[in-house]
């Protein structure tokens, strides 16, 4: 916090991309930290090394993967400890892979929780004075999707004889190359630690046939560009595994782990930079459209065919030769181009280019097939390149484009051959056309979409993001080669990825009415030993099938490949395989102190059987897709408008799976320690507690039992305080079990019921949304400063019904801008209240917690009562099941209890009828008979005449019954404009008046 107590957006080095994981339930005893208990004892040979070391200690570092058909989940926990009695800064800093996004953090300092959240980021992004900034929230850097690894930083302060525990979940799908996954795990802690322990799990829906664990690679790598594959001869000697590695391989399902002591580490070296671990495996496929797996109304589809026959391929290589690849730059591209000739096939066409301050073509106007002769001319004309001059990067593309171009529309040309370019740079344009926008608009124009561009960078000074766009927009690939990398091995590895070209214009349909929010399903070129990989929304949820068309071309012939797969067989399936996954990760108890085992990996609560995100693994890899997708159009996009569409689209999803990319940020308050080296004395409520505790103290001995405690918080007074600083007491004092209710409400499916008392009426309407969707129930943030959003999950429907599914609000969110700002957010598990500090309490709790601005009042496993100023009270009915039937989840009802602090001009879909008059009248009605009229029910709101049925709904959980009119068709004319106006674009959205609705 700072010196106002506001919250800080925490800085983040290269940050990236966030579901809360429920990982700080382990932690709820673990509110004092017992130093007395010693660390686990120190080999002697490294103890000097240690003692040395003025830094926090890492007392473990445990790092847990689960990846289930190739959808990788990612737990870090890593335990520092103080040992000094003076408060000393922590810093906790991991790479990732820069295709996955985080997912969550989490700090636990001083017995304190410091939860994330991940907001949308502001148009204009400013820097913190004297801080760090943050590469990746540049516009510049947003959108490097190929650039290896980036590093995650957080520094906090850390209380004298303490321990901080940093926990961070990050996601990614892992992408076939050469015929292999790799999954890749940093290990570069710094120093040496005390316990260090790597656990990899991979399940897959279809047998495991490759395994294979890497020795530590260290130095940067960019991965997979330089792996072993199909086309690349294999070392005749298998490479053995890091010491200290023990795997298990079983037919779909292997575990890898690797627990070197702090012995084994120093051996390998003893600043901690042990390197990456990496496997490589692959799976069994079949021929046909492929491996669809199905699961909460989503499906994903993995398409990767083989034993087909290679397409012929054109392509001009366009190699730098300005001065700065004077050097090791030059004679490693010289070695990878000759390298690359011997792999060109008979059936193939080629030419090269060099540029730097001019274009030289080797074979001026043509491209010639692959002989020996013109291989030996190509090799002298490449042993040749001499590097001299300036970098013309536009004149190199168009020369390119032309030459390709003539020759594809000239006679002879094979029809359904592939044909690309392959550029390479180490620099950024300096002579020619230098402006980034005009080099890409030329770069359309002369590409015309009749051939991919794949691009190259090598070293530090390239505009990557020029390069990214000339591919994206170009149905190509960007590749990024770090400056101490093997760029040759690395050249001959990308070039081994797209030189075997089996299909082209491959299309992939499915049932039109059955599918929606499909993710890319149009690909120019598909390549031996990569994948394709789809992912959808099942519109129609009840359908027995799904029917799956594939077209594409081949170098001879246009290939159809389809079939019906069974949706409720395909999810059955689905589901045992996500059971396999969470049995196949060990169950792991809460830590101790001195440290143990925790979190759970793969995105596992810990202390639980199941998975949480993995359970919907395929959903969220549809999300993981669909960002990603948002992202690249937006990248493509030619206008502000459509830029701006995709930008909101992605951002949207970002927020709703907590991802954090480049349109989010991730916000953490900063913990505050005081002159003396201890916590600053905040109260926290530990998760499922049920009682309150200050700072790392633990409660009297008379308030640990099931009485409900009720945390008051007083603002500090005097000159002396510390600002952002809070002192607080604790109170025995029940909770009202019994609650006020009107019945203004929206709950179950959800059904809303709306008291008119003035008019002495009860209208009643459904709300047919998407799971998803987030409704504005409650909008007066102009005036009262509330709003009221909720959020929808689906579920299918029960037997026998008439509905697809219906729909539920899983979190109720509650924000307060007046007197000061705060908001409540309500799942079914917990609630969070953010205001001048933030707290987590457990529904299953009874507690009450009051401030300045508001009150919450929690009864367990029943209601959340939130009370502002006095004037204005909502309460919060949770639903949970023990034993849930399919078409059960757990979700929360919302009822308007006392709306007197609310204006007149407040809206939203509840919020608009608070002060509303309605009438009852009847209309005639010619009937079936001859002659005969009948009347039938009318409401009059606001000049509008609304038909209306009457019904019976039941409330308070079944505990009431209310008659009411009944609206139908999405409360259509009830409603000002139309039920799309409510639905916001995120949870904390405090629009006014939703967009588009008609108050007339």
């Amino acid at each position: 916090m700072n010196k106002d107590g506001k919250m800080l957006a925490v800085t983040l080095l290269l940050c990236f991309s966030p579901c809360v994981l429920g990982q700080l339930e382990d932690y709820s005893h673990w509110s004092d930290f017992d130093l007395d208990i010693a660390p686990r004892r120190v080999p002697r040979q490294v103890k000097t090394l240690l003692t040395k070391e003025t830094k926090p200690h890492i007392q473990e570092l445990s790092i847990k993967s689960t990846i289930i058909s190739r959808y990788a989940f990612t737990a870090v926990s890593c335990t520092m400890l103080n040992r000094h009695s003076a408060a000393t800064e922590g810093v906790f800093q991991f790479q990732i892979p820069s295709s996955a996004y985080v997912s969550n953090f989490t700090m636990i300092i001083g017995g304190r929780v410091y939860q994330s959240e991940v907001k949308p980021k502001e148009k204009k992004v400013k820097q913190d004075k004297g801080g760090n900034t943050n590469p990746k929230n540049k516009e510049s850097d947003n959108t490097s999707i190929e650039l290896g690894v980036e590093m995650f930083r957080m520094a906090a302060s850390i209380p004298g004889r303490n321990r901080a525990v940093f926990l961070l979940t990050y996601e990614e799908l892992l992408q076939r190359r050469l015929g292999r996954y790799e999954h890749v795990t940093s290990l570069r802690p710094l120093q040496l630690v005390s316990r260090l322990s790597l656990e990899v799990t991979v399940v897959d829906h279809s047998p495991i046939t490759y395994l294979e664990v890497l020795p530590l690679r260290r130095g940067k790598s960019n991965g997979a560009a330089a792996a072993s594959g199909p086309n690349t001869p294999r070392t005749p000697v298998k490479p053995e595994p890091p010491a200290a590695t023990a795997i298990k391989w079983d037919k779909n399902l292997c575990k890898i782990t690797f627990s070197p002591t702090i012995v084994q580490q120093a051996k390998i070296t003893t600043n901690g930079i042990l390197g990456d671990f990496v496997i490589r495996y692959d799976v069994e496929r079949e021929m046909g459209i492929g491996d669809i797996q199905v699961l909460n109304g989503h499906f994903v589809h993995y398409f990767a065919p083989k034993d087909l026959p290679v397409v012929p391929k054109n392509v001009v290589f366009v190699i730098d030769t300005s001065a700065s690849m004077l050097g090791t730059k030059i004679r490693q591209t010289k070695d990878a181009l000759f390298t690359i000739l011997r792999d060109l096939r008979p059936e193939d066409h080629f030419n090269f280019i060099s540029f730097s301050s001019k274009v030289k073509v080797w074979q001026p106007s043509r491209l010639v097939p692959v002989t020996p002769l013109n291989v030996r001319d190509a090799k002298k004309f490449i042993y040749m390149l001499t590097p001299t001059g300036a970098t013309n990067i536009d004149g190199a593309i168009q020369t390119g484009s032309k030459l390709l171009s003539d020759y594809l529309s000239g006679p002879g040309t094979n029809q359904n051959s592939v044909s690309l370019i392959i550029f390479l740079t180490d620099g950024r344009p300096t002579v020619g056309e230098t402006h980034s926008p005009a080099i890409l608009g030329n770069t359309r124009s002369a590409v015309q979409e009749k051939f991919c561009l794949f691009t190259i960078g090598m070293g530090n000074d390239v505009d990557y993001r020029l390069l990214e766009r000339m591919a994206l927009e170009n149905c190509g690939m960007m590749r990024r080669i770090n400056e101490e990398a093997d760029a040759s091995a690395m050249l001959k590895g990308f070039y081994d990825e797209i030189g075997t070209p089996l299909l082209s214009d491959i299309r992939i349909n499915y049932t039109e009415d059955a599918v929606q929010y499909v993710t890319q399903h149009l690909f120019n070129n598909y390549f031996n030993g990569s994948e394709i990989v789809i992912a959808g929304k099942l519109s129609n949820r009840s359908a027995e099938s799904l029917h799956v068309q594939v077209t594409a071309s081949n170098s001879d012939k246009s290939i159809v490949l389809e079939t019906d797969v069974p949706l409720r067989q395909r999810e059955a399936e689905t589901e045992r395989h996500v059971k396999a996954a969470a049995a196949a990760t060990a169950k792991v108890a809460g830590p101790k102190p001195g440290g143990s085992e925790v979190a759970q990996g793969s995105g596992v609560t810990p202390g639980t059987e199941a998975a949480s995100p993995a359970q919907d693994f395929v959903e969220r890899v549809w999300g993981f897709l669909s960002v990603k997708e948002g992202l690249r159009s937006r990248l493509r996009s030619q206008t502000s408008r459509e830029r701006e569409g995709h930008a909101q689209q992605a951002t949207n999803l970002s927020l709703n799976y907590h991802f954090l990319t480049p349109l989010t940020n991730l916000v953490v308050e900063k913990p505050k320690v005081l002159a003396d080296g201890t916590m600053a004395p905040t109260p926290t409520l530990m998760p499922e507690t049920g009682a309150a505790a200050l700072s790392a103290n633990k409660l009297p001995e008379d308030m640990e039992g099931d009485t409900p405690t009720t945390l008051h918080r007083k603002q500090p007074v005097g000159q002396g305080s510390n600002p952002g600083k809070t002192t607080g007491r604790l109170e025995r004092r029940p909770v009202k079990k019994s609650i006020t209710i009107s019945k203004t409400s929206a709950d179950g499916d959800p059904h809303f019921v709306v008291e008119f008392p003035l008019s002495k009426l009860t209208v009643c309407f459904n709300i047919n949304g998407e799971p998803g969707h987030v409704l504005r129930l409650v909008s007066d943030h102009k005036y009262s400063g509330v709003t009221v959003n909720g959020k929808l999950i689906g579920a299918p429907a029960p037997p026998g019904s008439h509905k697809q599914q219906r729909t539920y609000f899983s979190t109720i969110t509650i924000m307060v801008d007046q007197p000061k700002r705060a908001y409540i957010e309500v799942t079914p598990k917990k609630v969070i209240l953010d205001g001048r500090d933030r707290m987590v309490l457990p529904c299953d709790s009874t507690a009450a917690v009051e401030s300045d601005v508001l009150s919450v009042a929690v009864v367990g496993k029943s209601n959340v009562t939130v009370t502002i100023g006095g004037t204005i009270s909502f309460v919060i009915l949770v639903h949970q099941y023990k034993n849930p039937a399919p078409y059960q989840r757990d979700h929360l009802g919302f009822y308007i209890s006392n709306s007197k602090g609310l204006s007149h001009s407040c809206h939203g879909l509840l919020g608009q009828f608070l002060y509303e008059e309605v009438g009852l009248a009847e209309i005639g009605a010619s009937s079936s008979a001859p002659g005969q009229t009948t009347t039938l029910p009318v409401l009059k709101v606001k000049g509008r005449s609304v038909p209306v049925v009457k019904k019976t709904r039941r409330i308070l959980s079944g505990t009431q019954s209310v008659d009411c009119w009944f609206a139908r068709n999405n409360a259509a004319k009830l409603i000002d404009g139309q039920y799309e106006d409510y639905v916001t674009s995120h949870m904390f959205d405090t629009g006014d008046v939703p967009h588009g609705t008609n108050e007339a």
